[in-house]
């Protein structure tokens, strides 16, 4: 039951979907200082006299346009009276009384006019933000191409053309997806706090600077004003200083004249730049990271088995699983960091570095020199196009690997340029150049895909690079966070508990989520006094089922960190997935009653949030309230008809009434809404089996183990099955492979002894 509850919560966000928060095993930085207290917001103008030429060049970049009033001078696009079609829905931007507003479907879903308040954003586009009664402020998904019209831009166009999202949905403006509180405002404005009220659903956000202007990256500035001598600065970030990178003579590679032992600065652009979840406000640059936000790591769907960009991840979780940061590169080696652009452009970036040499010679790039694909970037860097045209370039800087594209599917840069040749030319023209496939910093391609695909060898592969101290702590963390994803018995995780990287620390303990009160209790207890809040809290959360059990001075750490778990889920409790996942926590306490508010609340807040519902009917069924159970689950059918996991819970709940022929339909109809889900088909099978119907249930589980032939649940209930119907030359075949695939397996062994031979 366990194991279902955390992948209904899947995705949610709760435990964190987590990129990293720094530090390859070479080096391994140490935790910043915190920053001095006491220290306010002053205002970028207050910087500008004694830093006149970095002042300027903020003034011109992006994060100074990153959110402005609405007004002349910072509005892009044209509201003249122009109109787009999305759908069945007409939109009209144009100008009223001096003000911009544009006419479109609101929160109900009829036409109506809103005032467009602030800006976001300067370029490739710009969106707008309309305020709401109750102190939202939503992102409308009418947007202005602001580049030139030679490129396409100076037009409307919808950042969800041909999706047609009607009001209800979590991506409609009007929806919770949109919401700038809590999605976007504390990386656009400098200072912000949420100030969310959970009894009124409203919120009252501040911000102390409107755009992200000096004091976001250096920290609030009244001690520096006051006494302008470095210790009057919230952080410093030196890193850089009295620095060079010189080149090897031998190999022409790059060598940096003292290790980076800290992380500061890649922290403080970590903060917006990378996929992550806040836990608190109040982050300041200097403070560890991950006392307030959770980074993501290379999980599925954010990122390819092999680490490249899928969704939108901000750079950040694929930089820290990249060659330069094992070297100690940080983001300003490449990047001006007030004028945020790059200090250079061309293969010069690259060559300020690398050997030009050694590098941009056709010897190693194979292309003819200053074509496109002699470009350093083209190769290392390829570029995914979000919000339909903000082209964001990789900075995992990896070696392409068309190799893999054949093996296992991952893009490559190759053939996103030869578009008319396919990933085996391009494995063939390298195997050409080099006398062997590519090889790369990244190593851990075959290992991820082999566990989102549930092989049983992913385990082993898994164990071993979580476990190696050459692989940046990102690789490591998301090793043990596939670990947790297995059904498998995953190794012990002590020693990546032990790890001195927090992300490292925080995804092995996923680990023990499926272990023993009496196996979890001693490894877990240390991290509710770990150093850093997402340790204590998401400790808090593996031991609320053995609270009872601990020690009396354990149970006062656990309260402690318990407390931060709640402060940390009221700061997130204008969303869904946090109401469930703090109820699941007051359950596992025993809190029923506290436990049904927070389920019920995030079904008010999100009808479509399906976890919603099935926790909250899973708490009424402990309670022996099985008809209750029922009606919240066809409630969340009835809201969403077509979630397989409600259809599912419904299945069960029918078959402990012993209504049989309804439950099989329901099983039935979740695995056909989501057939790549292996636990449906089983639950799908067992069903059929037990009603009989035992040549359709072999039938299912040999559709299912085409796509998961490695799932080891499936092919023991398939062995079983076909024995009791009498084919056992076909179960001994399955057993053998069972026993193959699972050597280690008693179950499984004395299941093939059993056929006999």
């Amino acid at each position: 039951m366990l194991r279902h509850r955390l992948l209904l919560l899947a995705g949610a966000g709760i435990a964190a979907a987590v990129i990293l928060w720094f530090i390859s095993a070479r080096p391994r930085p140490v935790l910043s200082t915190p920053p001095p207290v006491g220290a306010t917001y002053v205002g970028a103008e207050a910087c500008a006299a004694c830093h006149r030429a970095d002042y300027d060049a903020w003034r011109t970049s992006q994060h100074a346009d990153a959110m402005r009033p609405a007004d002349d001078a910072s509005v892009k696009g044209r509201f003249d009276g122009r109109q787009l079609r999305d759908g069945d829905v007409v939109s009209t931007m144009f100008q009223r009384d001096g003000h911009r507003w544009v006419r479109t479907d609101g929160p109900g879903g009829a036409l109506n006019d809103f005032e467009v308040n602030y800006t976001f954003g300067v370029f490739p586009l710009q969106q707008y933000l309309v305020g709401l009664p109750d102190g939202r402020v939503q992102a409308l998904p009418i947007a202005w191409d602001t580049r030139p019209s030679s490129d396409g831009g100076q037009r409307w166009f919808h950042l969800y053309a041909d999706q047609h999202l009607s009001h209800g949905d979590p991506l409609h403006w009007t929806g919770r997806e949109q919401n700038w509180n809590s999605m976007c405002a504390d990386c656009h404005s400098t200072g912000v706090r949420k100030n969310y009220d959970p009894a009124n659903d409203t919120f009252h956000t501040t911000w102390a600077a409107i755009d992200v202007t000096c004091e976001a990256c250096h920290g609030p500035g009244s001690r520096h004003v006051a006494s302008p001598r470095d210790e009057g600065l919230t952080v410093r970030l030196d890193e850089r200083a009295h620095v060079a990178w010189t080149f090897d003579p031998a190999s022409g590679k790059p060598v940096r004249s003292a290790p980076r032992t800290t992380s500061r600065e890649i922290d403080v652009c970590a903060v917006c730049h990378s996929r992550r979840a806040q836990i608190a406000d109040g982050y300041v640059p200097g403070a560890a990271l991950m006392d307030y936000y959770e980074p993501s790591a290379i999980d599925a769907p954010l990122y390819y088995a092999d680490g490249q960009q899928r969704d939108e991840v901000y750079v950040y979780g694929s930089f820290m699983q990249s060659r330069m940061a094992a070297a100690g590169v940080t983001c300003s080696d490449c990047h001006d960091p007030h004028a945020a652009a790059l200090r250079v452009t061309g293969n010069s970036l690259c060559t300020g570095c690398h050997a030009a040499v050694r590098y941009d010679t056709p010897a190693h790039h194979h292309h003819q020199a200053a074509s496109t694909g002699a470009a350093c970037v083209d190769c290392h860097m390829p570029a995914r196009t979000y919000m339909q045209i903000d082209a964001r370039r990789d900075h995992s800087l990896r070696v392409p690997r068309p190799d893999l594209t054949v093996s296992i599917g991952t893009p490559n840069a190759c053939t996103a340029c030869h578009r008319d040749r396919p990933a085996s030319w391009a494995a063939a023209a390298v195997r050409g150049w080099l006398g062997r496939d590519a090889r790369g910093f990244q190593d851990f391609a075959g290992a991820f895909d082999a566990a989102d695909h549930t092989r049983a060898s992913a385990v082993t592969q898994l164990a071993a690079i979580a476990g190696s101290p050459d692989e940046p702590s990102v690789v490591r963390a998301s090793a043990f966070n596939r670990l947790a994803e297995l059904d498998a018995s995953p190794p012990r995780p002590e020693p990546g508990l032990r790890d001195p990287d927090p992300i490292v620390r925080l995804r092995a303990l996923r680990v023990l989520e499926a272990a023993s009160p009496a196996e979890r209790i001693p490894v877990a207890v240390p991290l509710l006094s770990d150093p850093v809040r997402a340790l204590r809290i998401a400790a808090a959360r593996t031991l609320a089922s053995s609270a009872s059990m601990l020690s009396d001075a354990d149970r006062l750490a656990f309260e402690r960190a318990g407390g931060e778990l709640e402060a940390a889920a009221r700061f997130t409790a204008d969303r869904p997935e946090s109401r469930v996942g703090f109820g699941v926590f007051l359950a596992d306490l025993g809190r029923t009653r506290e436990a049904e508010s927070e389920y019920r609340a995030s079904i008010r807040l999100g009808p479509d949030f399906a976890p919603g519902f099935v926790n909250l009917a899973e708490l009424l069924r402990r309670e022996g309230n099985e008809t209750d159970a029922e009606h919240v689950l066809r409630q969340g059918i009835a809201e969403n008809p077509r979630n397989a996991d409600l259809h599912y819970a419904l299945g069960l709940s029918l078959t402990r009434s012993h209504r049989a022929a309804e439950a099989l339909a329901e099983l039935n109809l979740a695995s056909s809404l989501a057939p790549s889900v292996a636990r449906l088909a089983y639950a799908y099978a067992l069903a059929l089996h037990d009603g009989g119907h035992t040549a359709a249930a072999i039938q299912t589980l040999t559709s299912a183990l085409s796509r998961d032939p490695d799932d080891r649940d499936l092919l023991f209930a398939l062995v079983t099955f076909e024995r009791d119907a009498g084919r056992l030359a076909a179960a001994r075949q399955h057993a053998a492979q069972l026993v193959a695939l699972h050597p280690e397996d008693a179950e499984a062994r004395a299941l093939k002894e059993s056929l006999g031979r």
